[in-house]
């Protein structure tokens, strides 16, 4: 089996693997999740369910397919997305309460890589990425859906690379499986959210992209229009001093921060 048929696989397999529901069995609030929320989320759950007693379900995936699964009636009660235009799309649709729309919080985009090599710093143009690969494959989410490959191809395409580097992308549901693949060994590299790399010891930061090489990332939240009254506890709670100190320490940042 060649190398990049095994990369292809693993992409599949991480996807379907590495995003099950928070608590699949629970009562109460179902929330809809981007993939990049997993590991704060999670903690940021657990805790207001110990303090209120309120069941919170957290189904995670891209953005793209969550938002595409309210559009078929799925009964999510809060969608937090990866980026503003899948929550516009429902928003135009009138399947979400614009009345509750918040920006929740910010993040940034990084290289990571799984083995030794030499730090990159700040991407910039005429950066030797192809070749820094050695045949090897550039993990990333998918690049005209889910928001962390939206924002990473922009990112690219500022820099001038993305021409050159674009027949050796390995493209993954979302963006846990394209760090996951980098994790694993089955990709060199990768382009993930900054919050991603601090939660995966077996990759390090290898070059951070600036922020105005892509568009602002923003995570939007807000009850869907059938959402349960309920949900909005969950949601202030979102936007509390103790959520936003979870939210901060897994690496991303406040709206406009």
């Amino acid at each position: 089996m060649s190398h990049a048929r095994r990369v292809l696989i693993a992409a599949l397999v991480l996807g379907a693997l590495t995003l099950a529901p928070l608590r699949a069995g629970a009562e109460g609030t179902l929330v809809f999740a981007a993939a990049s929320l997993k590991t704060a989320l999670d903690e940021v759950a657990s805790e207001f369910e110990q303090e209120t007693g309120q069941g919170i379900t957290v189904s995670y995936a891209a953005s793209s397919v969550l938002a595409r699964q309210i559009q078929l009636g799925a009964p999510a009660d809060l969608f937090i997305s990866a980026n503003v235009d899948w929550m516009n799309v429902l928003q135009d649709q009138g399947l979400i309460d614009p009345t509750t729309r918040v920006d929740l919080l910010g993040n940034g985009l990084v290289l990571v890589a799984g083995g030794e090599g030499a730090d990159m710093g700040e991407m910039r143009p005429g950066v030797a990425l192809a070749s820094a690969l050695d045949g090897g494959y550039l993990a990333m989410a998918l690049v005209d859906a889910v928001p962390a490959g939206i924002y990473g191809k922009a990112a690219l395409e500022s820099l001038g690379l993305w021409q050159g580097i674009q027949g050796q992308i390995a493209q993954t549901d979302n963006v846990r499986a394209a760090l996951a693949l980098v994790a694993t060994g089955a990709a060199p590299m990768g382009i993930v959210y900054r919050s991603d790399a601090q939660v995966e010891g077996r990759v390090r930061v290898i070059a951070e992209f600036s922020p105005d090489l892509h568009p602002p990332i923003i995570y939007p939240a807000a009850l869907t229009a059938a959402g349960a009254e309920s949900a909005r506890v969950f949601l202030n709670h979102l936007q509390s001093q103790a959520a936003r100190a979870v939210f901060e320490k897994q690496g991303f940042t406040l709206p406009n921060g």
